[in-house]
């Protein structure tokens, strides 16, 4: 805190405790308001307009693969955002003004091994940004051919909502796995 020179005057000038007391607090105010949201991935921002988000896709030459609009909401899928293991996006606009992001990660010839370190992995980054993420899910269905595991952690600041989840599906050598990353403006 007191790298920035701003702040190392400010303090030199404090003359009481309560004085430092208020500027720590108020430095700690400000860092918090930072972390009021989280934020959309790919640098959008809530509410953007679905016309922002389309001219972003085309200058990245992502590729919208379908609009599905149901009441008020509206569904894009797209492809082609580099990003390591990254198979597709959901973008999910309420009204034209952006609401959802959806991280789909599929990686070819990947281990349950593999797929559980990554899992690891991102949930330890987003525990150290956002705090500890609650476990929401943690099942497996065994009771027809097709084991189905889900397992799925989730973080709330402020007005957003970010969830974790890793789902596979398998029916003797078949093997279908995917990990996804929900950005969420409630």
């Amino acid at each position: 805190m007191h790298s920035n020179p701003a702040h190392r005057r400010l303090f030199s000038r404090c003359k009481s405790f309560g004085t430092v007391l208020a500027f720590a607090m108020l430095l700690l105010a400000r860092r918090a308001n930072a972390l009021d949201d989280i934020p959309p991935p790919f640098g959008f921002r809530w509410n953007d307009s679905s016309g922002k988000v389309e001219q972003v896709l085309v200058a990245a030459k992502a590729k919208i693969v379908s609009r599905e609009e149901d009441e008020k909401r509206q569904t894009w899928t797209v492809e082609g955002l580099v990003q390591p293991g990254l198979k597709r996006t959901l973008f999910k606009f309420k009204e034209g003004f952006l609401t959802e992001v959806e991280l789909q990660y599929e990686y070819d010839k990947w281990t349950i091994e593999n797929y559980n370190d990554r899992m690891g992995e991102i949930r330890r980054y987003f525990d150290a940004k956002f705090g500890t993420g609650k476990l929401v899910s943690r099942t497996r269905d065994t009771d027809s051919d097709v084991i189905q595991t889900l397992v799925g952690y989730q973080w709330i600041v402020g007005g957003t909502m970010l969830e974790l989840f890793y789902f596979s599906a398998q029916r003797e050598a078949l093997v279908y796995r995917t990990i996804t990353v929900s950005y969420q403006a409630m």
